[in-house]
């Protein structure tokens, strides 16, 4: 069949990728892809149409006889993307733009949490900044984080040690509008204590399959220093989870959540994503995603060795049952971002990348591309301000993070950068 993926960066990279490598793929096409995935050839092509523009990827659909189409980023899901194709008889993996809501508004992630009785931080909503200034300057949850309700490309999110951290966040959401419309409505949540985990699961609405958990880095600079990114880098797995604790995330955060949909009147179908604090008191849910992360994807699908289409295909017709496990390499991925300088803030584009044919070389590793294109005279540009995933497999933790940043040391443009210590958790 022919496959259509949504979306530009290191996630739909990989999962082009993954799915061009299935005995029912014939087209791969990427709408609108990125350098990478131009530079891929074979059965995966681009296709300059942007991921918001759902009627010329209709129209694209049906003149290319799409039996598959797969969603990566969370925005068009929000706009019910799946809601529209699914309504001109198209075969879309993704969950309904009632579904999205889980991670569209954190408040509506809150409250199927509380239907579900799922262990969260405490929590307050606001829809005013000075009533959310107020609560803070009289409140006993400081440290505390300060989330706007809506999309924001994961930034968001603002970690304040202190009060007056806080309310210079409540200000940038309500009054300078940073995030726009996103920061109509935010909450205020107590800090919580100890280290974060990304579990993420498929599931047709009733039957749920984990994937085998991962460790994002979303703080910019080394030791968990600096703003909030979209991510810096992750592996998989993440020993922070051991079989038990899986066990135990599955059983009373991800059943009660499809449970708890269900309910709601909003079933799920897609890419479940939980985003965890391993406590001393047990897992706790920061929030939901509703497709892969970025960059968790890319470990993920270096090691998945199950037939993705078979996968997504199941998870439309709810029949994930007759899946069985999943099958995944033994080896360990890190994936390692390399960024633009400026980032996460303002940063320039256009700078030629080098290197990147050395590091192709580099035994077990794949560069996924994330900001990047093709120009006229074929060379790779940056185009965004996480541009690479140079993703790297080995025996151990240790290897894959070896693999992982000898590839890394081949690439350069002007002003790249990223973090050295992707993985230093799991060694310790």
């Amino acid at each position: 069949m022919n496959i259509l993926v949504i979306g530009s960066g290191g996630r739909e990279h990989a999962l082009a990728w993954k799915l061009a490598q299935s005995k029912n793929a014939d087209k791969v096409y990427a709408a609108p892809g990125n350098g990478g995935t131009a530079l891929e050839g074979g059965k995966i092509e681009n296709v300059p149409i942007k991921e918001m523009d759902f009627s010329a990827l209709l129209h694209f659909a049906e003149d290319k006889k799409i039996g598959l189409t797969v969603v990566g980023p969370e925005v068009p899901l929000a706009a019910g993307i799946v809601d529209v194709f699914q309504k001109q008889g198209f075969r879309i993996f993704g969950p309904s733009k009632a579904a999205a809501q889980l991670e569209a508004s954190k408040i509506f992630c809150k409250e199927i949490l509380r239907k579900g009785n799922i262990p969260t931080a405490i929590h307050r909503t606001f829809s005013d900044g000075y009533d959310a200034a107020n609560y803070l300057k009289q409140g006993e949850y400081i440290p505390s984080v300060v989330k706007a309700d809506g999309l924001a490309a994961g930034k968001g999110v603002f970690v304040c040690r202190t009060r007056e951290e806080a309310l210079d966040a409540v200000r940038i959401i309500t009054e300078e509008k940073e995030f726009g419309d996103a920061g109509d409505r935010l909450l205020i949540e107590e800090m919580l204590d100890g280290e974060e985990a990304s579990v993420l699961a498929i599931t047709d609405g009733s039957t749920i399959l984990t994937l085998q958990p991962a460790q994002d880095h979303k703080a910019a600079f080394d030791g968990d220093k600096g703003p909030n990114t979209g991510g810096m880098g992750a592996y998989c797995p993440a020993p922070v989870v051991d079989t038990k604790t899986l066990h135990w995330i599955e059983e009373r955060v991800l059943v009660p959540t499809v449970h708890a949909l269900n309910q709601n009147g909003t079933p799920f179908k897609g890419v479940l994503y939980a985003g965890l604090m391993i406590t001393r008191q047990g897992p706790k849910v920061l929030e939901y995603n509703v497709r892969f992360g970025d960059p968790e994807c890319q470990p993920l699908m270096m090691r998945l060795k199950t037939d993705l289409v078979d996968i997504c295909n199941a998870a439309i017709d709810g029949q994930l049952s007759k899946i069985g496990s999943l099958e995944w390499d033994d080896r360990t991925a890190v994936c390692v971002v390399m960024a633009g300088e400026g980032y996460p803030g303002k940063y320039a584009k256009g700078f030629p990348i080098q290197g990147l044919e050395e590091a192709a070389e580099v035994p077990k590793t794949k560069v996924f591309h994330a900001g990047t294109l093709l120009d006229v005279n074929g060379r790779i540009l940056t185009s965004g301000g996480r541009v690479l995933g140079v993703t790297g497999l080995g025996e151990t933790v240790s290897e894959a993070k070896t693999a992982a940043y000898s590839a890394v040391k081949h690439i350069r443009w002007n002003g790249s950068w990223y973090r050295k210590d992707i993985s230093d958790k799991a060694l310790r």
